[in-house]
């Protein structure tokens, strides 16, 4: 029993397609899967024990790269195929079921789009997969204590914070007992955006660019609270079960806000999806802060992963 399991391309939306595949595996315990993804989310299910094969769609010119997907499941006799993508590939392949989301936006959160679109009354929630290698190497990386994970990168800077904001936020959170430690993407652009948060923080762990995400997935269970912009690093925190403050300008909170059982986020003041992010001050964004320390402190510690 196959099935071929189509998400996105990019980083957010693909964790956030997590819940319905975790879903999907529980419904069909005997099912192995194929995922289609992007290169930058392939890692996310690296060390999925269901997940028998990982095919990384990279585009390319008048969309062959629909054609060589086609190519590379065309001979296998699905017992379905789940296209989140809402392409015509679905209905092209041998399949017994098929279901396909169609694209575009439409109000409400994306996690419960996909809930729905699959039928499940309740919504599933985005998780990860970490290897115990993984698990144990971010034990050595950051070791027993507090610590304040901060993501200043985005994929455009409309959705960035301001860095000197990130830095009296987490100076104010030493009063917490937090140490900051810094994550970022790969690449020099990701870099030079992280780099005014690093510099002003000298203490502040360097964590960024060069780990797979199974690898930071772990390094942010480590991690007592995570702040960051909205993106898919934001996104991963929320599914690895990180407490999670995302921070929102003129991007939509009320299609991507994180999703888990401590996430919450917070906009700057204006019309959604128009704000500038530059509105948002520290000291609404420290208060929810420990608002969400508080509330962590009072629950019994869990995580949704393996």
């Amino acid at each position: 029993m196959r099935i071929l399991f189509i998400t996105s391309n990019r980083l957010g939306d693909a964790v956030i397609s997590t819940g319905v595949l975790d879903a999907l595996q529980k419904r069909y315990p005997a099912a192995m899967f194929t995922v289609v993804c992007g290169p930058v989310a392939a890692g996310l299910f690296e060390a999925d024990p269901r997940c028998e094969r990982i095919i990384i769609m990279e585009k390319r010119r008048h969309d062959r790269h629909w054609i060589d997907l086609w190519r590379a499941c065309c001979r296998t006799r699905w017992f379905m195929v789940v296209d989140l993508r809402g392409s015509l590939i679905g209905l092209t392949l041998r399949a017994r079921r098929r279901i396909i989301v169609r694209g575009g936006r439409r109000p409400g959160r994306r996690v419960e789009q996909l809930g729905e679109a699959l039928g499940y009354r309740r919504t599933p929630m985005p998780r990860v997969w970490i290897s115990e290698k993984q698990r144990a190497e971010a034990v050595a990386v950051l070791p027993e204590g507090r610590w304040l994970a901060l993501g200043p990168t985005a994929n455009w800077d409309g959705k960035i914070w301001p860095p000197e904001r990130f830095v009296e936020l987490a100076q104010a959170l030493r009063a917490e007992n937090l140490r900051p430690v810094v994550f970022y993407g790969p690449g020099e652009g990701e870099r030079a955006r992280a780099e005014p948060v690093l510099k002003a923080l000298p203490e502040a762990l360097d964590l960024g660019g060069d780990k797979s995400l199974g690898e930071v997935a772990a390094l942010l269970q480590r991690c007592a609270l995570f702040v960051g912009n909205d993106s898919g690093l934001m996104h991963l925190a929320a599914a690895a079960g990180t407490p999670t403050l995302g921070l929102f300008g003129p991007s939509r909170a009320s299609e991507y806000a994180p999703a888990g059982r401590l996430a919450r986020f917070v906009e700057a003041p204006g019309p959604e999806g128009y704000a500038p992010i530059d509105g948002l001050g520290v000291a609404a964004v420290l208060k929810v802060a420990k608002e969400i320390l508080r509330e962590k402190d009072v629950c019994v510690p869990g995580r949704r992963s393996d």
